[in-house]
C-alpha cells in the first residue's frame, strides 16, 4: 500500500475548519492512487482517518493541509511530519459518541447522524458538529437548521469524542443508514431476574414519546413536485382521524397505515411531517431504534404506541423502517409488528413509515392490518428541480440566475442534493466576497462550479462515466454515426410528444460495434453530455458473480439506478462478455440467466421510461440474437475506422489544446496515417508532445520533427482482418434490413 511522508500544515480556510478534511496536492493524490473525497489514514503519534480533497493552487506537493481537529487527532503539530496512506473505509452500522451534558440532552440522534454524515472517523477521534459540507453525499442543511433550533449557536463549537464504532475500531464513514447514538462504547444493562437473556438495555432516549414532536417547519404548499401525493395523504389522514364515522358507515375500517417510498433524500420524512401539520406526532428513527438490543427496540416502539393510544391520538412516524424491520426477520420483529397493529387499531391514531429500500422491508408490514396503502415519491423532474432551487434560494442575494439551465444539468438530484449544491455555491460566493471585500452575491458561475463537486445520492455507490463538457460537436467526422445516435437516444428524450403524436414507441437501445479504438466510448461520453444525461457505465464481466442470483440481482439494480436517475443512459461496454449466445457456456447457467434478466429489463412488464441503453462491442457476432431484436437493442450502428478526412477531423479535435508549430500540417499527416484508429491518432499527438518535452522541458510548441519521431513509436493498432470482418457484418446487416 503506497504511503507518503508529508509536512503537516494548518489549513487556514474557514470553509474547511474542523470538518475532518485533509487537502493534498494532485500529484500526491496520484502517487497514493486516490481520488478526491476518498478516505485516507493519517499516522502521527496516533493513527486517525479523514477525507481527502485537492489542495488550493500554489500548495507545495510535499505539504498536507489539516484543520486543527485533524492535527490533534493525528497527534502532530504544525510543520511536523505525518504519514498519509490510503485506507479501507467501511460504512458504519453504529457509531457511539460522547459530548457535553447539554449536547447529549438536547440534540436528537437523528440530527446527530445528519451532522456527521460523510465524515470518516476512528475510535478515540475528536469530531465537530460542523457538517463536512463538501463533496458527494454531504447534504446537511436540515442538520444545521435543527442544531441551531435545538442547541443554539453553541453547536458550532461543540466537540464530540468517538467512543465505539461497528465495525470497529475504524476507520468508518457515517452513512444515511448508520445509527449514531449517544453513549460510551460499553452498553449498561439491568438484570431483572438473573436468568440468561432476561436483560433490559438502557439506551439514550432521543425524544420521549410522551412529548409531541415539534411542528414541521415545512408547509404542504412548499412541497414542490409532490403535491398530488401530499393531497392524497392529507385526505386519508382527514378521513381516518377527523371523520372515521364516514368510513364505518360504509362498512370500512378507519385504521390508517401508509408506507411512503422513494429514493434516498427525496423528502419522504419531510412530506410526512408537513402533512401531519399541527397534529400530535411521535417520531422514531429507524436506524437508531434498529441498532439497539431487542429489548430496547421493543420498548421504544411500545412507549411510542402507548403514548399515542393513551392520549388524544395522533400520528406515529417511523423513518427508514427497513432498518427497524428488515426483510431478514428476527424474532423481535413479530412483537414489534404486533405493537404497530395495536397502534393502528387505536382510535384517532395513524401510522406513517418511510423507506428508500422497499424490497428490504419485512413483507408482513404490507399486510391489510398494517400498511395497506402506499405513496411513492418520484425523482424530481427538471421543472420541479428548478422550482426547488427557487425555493432554496428565495432568501439569498442573487444575480441573474438561470435556474432552468442548472436544473437541466442535475438529472437524478433530489431536494437534499440541491440543498448541498446551493450550500457549495454559497461557499464559493462567500469566498469570492471575502477576497474582493464586496457584497456577497450568488451568481450563475457559483452554481455551475458547485456541480463539479456535488454528486446526487441516487448515484452513490455506482460507477459512472466521466462526461465533462464534451459534446457531439467535438467528435470529428462520423456524421452518419452521430445522426443515428441523435435519433435513437436524444430525440426520444427531447421530443417525446413527436413520438406520441405519430403513435410509435421510441427505440430502447443502440448497439455500437466497430474495431477497438475507433471512438465508441468517446461517442457515449459526448452523447451523454449533449443530452445532459446521467450515465451508468458497466463493463460486461463486472456483473458476473459466482453466487447464485447475484449476477441477476446486479442487472436489476443497474436498471433500477438508471430509472432513479432518469433521464439516464446505461452504457454496457464489451457487451459480448455480458450477453453471449445462450446454450454455449459452461458456467452452470449463470450467463444464460444474466441474459434472461437483461432481456426482461429491456422489454418486460415494467417499461423503461427516459432510460436508453447503449451497448458497445467489437464482436457483434458473439451476442445473443434475442438482445438485438426489435423492441430491445434494435439499432445497430457501425463505427468504422476513420478515413483520411475523419483522421484530419480527429487530429484537429485532439490538437485543440496542443500548441503545434507552423510546420505541422494536420491534413498531410492524416493522409500518412493509414490504418490508425481514433485512439492511435490521439496517442500520436500525446507522444509528439512528450517528445517535445524530452527535447526541451521549456518548449512552447510541438514541431513537425517531434511528430515524425512520434510516428516511429506509435504504430497503428487496427487489425485489417478484424476490420474486414466487421465491414462484412455491417454489409450483411444492411442487406437483411
Amino acid at each position: 500500500m503506497p504511503e507518503l511522508a508529508l509536512t503537516a500544515r494548518l489549513n487556514s480556510s474557514a470553509a474547511d475548519a474542523r470538518r475532518g478534511l485533509v487537502r493534498l496536492h494532485p500529484e500526491a493524490l496520484t502517487a497514493l492512487g486516490l481520488r478526491e473525497w476518498d478516505g485516507i489514514a493519517l499516522i502521527g503519534s496516533r493513527r486517525t482517518a479523514a477525507v481527502v480533497a485537492i489542495a488550493p493552487a500554489g500548495t507545495p506537493a510535499g505539504v498536507a493541509l489539516l484543520d486543527d481537529v485533524t492535527l490533534s487527532n493525528a497527534g502532530v503539530r504544525e510543520d511536523a511530519t505525518v504519514v498519509v496512506t490510503s485506507a479501507t473505509v467501511y460504512g458504519a452500522r453504529q457509531l457511539s459518541v460522547t459530548g457535553s451534558a447539554l449536547a447529549t440532552s438536547t440534540i436528537p440522534e437523528a440530527t446527530l447522524r445528519q451532522a456527521l454524515l460523510g465524515k470518516v472517523v476512528t475510535v478515540g477521534d475528536t469530531v465537530s458538529l460542523l457538517p463536512r459540507d463538501l463533496g458527494p453525499g454531504t447534504s446537511n442543511s436540515a442538520a444545521t437548521q435543527a442544531l441551531s433550533r435545538t442547541f443554539g449557536i453553541a453547536w458550532t463549537s461543540e466537540l464530540l469524542t468517538v467512543t465505539a464504532t461497528d465495525p470497529g475500531p475504524g476507520p468508518v464513514s457515517v452513512q444515511p443508514n448508520s445509527a449514531v447514538v449517544w453513549g460510551p462504547g460499553v452498553t449498561a444493562v439491568d438484570r431483572t431476574s438473573g436468568l440468561p437473556g432476561d436483560e433490559v438495555v438502557r439506551v439514550p432516549e432521543r425524544i420521549r414519546p410522551s412529548s409531541p414532536a415539534p411542528v414541521s417547519a415545512v408547509a404542504v404548499a412548499d412541497l414542490a413536485g409532490v403535491q398530488a401525493q401530499a393531497a392524497k395523504l392529507k385526505e386519508w389522514l382527514n378521513l381516518a382521524l377527523d371523520e372515521p364515522e364516514l368510513l364505518r358507515t360504509l362498512g370500512a375500517s378507519s385504521h390508517l397505515g401508509v408506507l411512503i417510498t422513494g429514493p434516498a433524500g427525496v423528502g419522504k420524512a419531510t412530506l410526512a411531517r408537513a402533512v401531519a401539520g399541527s397534529r400530535r406526532t411521535v417520531e422514531l428513527d429507524g436506524p437508531t431504534a434498529g441498532a439497539a438490543e431487542s429489548g430496547a427496540r421493543l420498548r421504544q416502539v411500545g412507549d411510542a404506541v402507548a403514548s399515542l393510544c393513551s392520549g388524544a391520538g395522533g400520528i406515529l412516524i417511523i423513518t427508514d423502517i427497513d432498518a427497524l424491520l428488515p426483510i431478514e426477520a428476527e424474532p423481535v420483529a413479530t412483537l414489534i409488528l404486533d405493537q404497530l397493529r395495536a397502534a393502528v387499531t387505536c382510535p384517532a391514531v395513524a401510522l406513517l413509515v418511510t423507506t428508500s429500500n422497499a424490497a428490504g422491508v419485512d413483507t408482513r408490514l404490507r399486510g391489510p392490518d398494517l400498511c395497506d396503502r402506499e405513496v411513492s415519491l418520484p425523482l424530481p423532474t427538471a421543472g420541479v428541480r428548478a422550482a426547488l432551487l427557487e425555493q432554496l434560494l428565495r432568501r439569498a442575494p442573487t444575480d441573474d440566475l438561470k435556474l432552468d439551465e442548472i436544473a437541466a444539468r442535475t438529472p437524478g438530484f433530489v431536494v437534499s442534493d440541491l440543498a448541498a449544491l446551493v450550500r457549495e455555491a454559497a461557499l464559493r460566493a462567500a469566498s469570492r466576497a471575502s477576497r474582493e471585500h464586496g457584497e456577497p452575491v450568488l451568481r450563475q458561475e457559483d452554481l455551475a462550479g458547485a456541480l463539479s463537486v456535488i454528486r446526487p445520492l441516487s448515484r452513490s455507490g455506482s460507477e459512472e462515466l466521466a462526461i465533462g463538457s464534451l459534446t457531439l460537436d467535438d467528435v470529428g467526422d462520423m456524421v452518419e454515426t452521430k445522426q443515428a445516435l441523435t435519433e435513437a437516444v436524444l430525440w426520444p428524450l427531447r421530443h417525446p410528444d413527436s413520438f406520441a403524436r405519430l403513435g410509435i414507441d421510441p427505440p430502447r437501445g443502440v448497439l455500437l460495434y466497430g474495431p477497438p479504438g475507433c471512438g465508441k466510448t468517446f461517442l457515449v461520453r459526448a452523447l451523454a453530455s449533449s443530452g445532459q444525461l446521467s450515465v451508468q457505465a458497466v463493463k460486461g464481466a463486472e456483473l458476473m458473480d459466482k453466487w447464485v442470483g447475484s449476477s441477476e440481482r446486479a442487472v436489476r439494480e443497474l436498471f433500477q439506478r438508471a430509472r432513479d436517475s432518469a433521464p439516464s443512459l446505461i452504457f454496457l461496454d464489451e457487451v459480448d462478455a455480458l450477453a453471449p449466445r445462450r446454450g454455449q457456456s459452461s458456467d452452470s447457467g449463470v450467463t444464460d440467466r444474466v441474459v434472461a434478466a437483461l432481456l426482461t429489463e429491456l422489454d418486460g412488464v415494467e417499461p423503461l421510461r427516459d432510460v436508453v441503453v447503449v451497448a458497445a462491442t467489437n464482436r457483434p457476432d458473439l451476442i445473443d440474437p434475442a438482445l438485438t431484436r426489435p423492441g430491445r437493442i434494435e439499432r445497430l450502428v457501425f463505427v468504422p475506422p476513420p478515413d483520411a478526412d475523419a483522421r484530419a477531423e480527429i487530429l484537429r479535435t485532439a490538437a485543440k489544446h496542443v500548441p503545434l508549430a507552423e510546420d505541422v500540417r494536420l491534413r498531410k499527416l492524416a493522409e500518412e496515417l493509414e490504418g490508425y484508429s481514433a485512439a492511435d491518432c490521439a496517442a500520436l499527438l500525446r507522444e509528439a508532445a512528450m517528445t517535445a518535452m524530452r527535447r526541451d522541458l521549456d518548449t512552447a510548441d510541438v514541431t513537425a520533427a517531434d511528430v515524425a519521431a512520434a510516428q516511429a513509436t506509435v504504430r497503428p493498432s487496427l487489425d485489417p482482418a478484424q476490420v474486414q470482418s466487421l465491414r462484412g457484418f455491417a454489409a450483411k446487416r444492411a442487406a437483411s434490413s
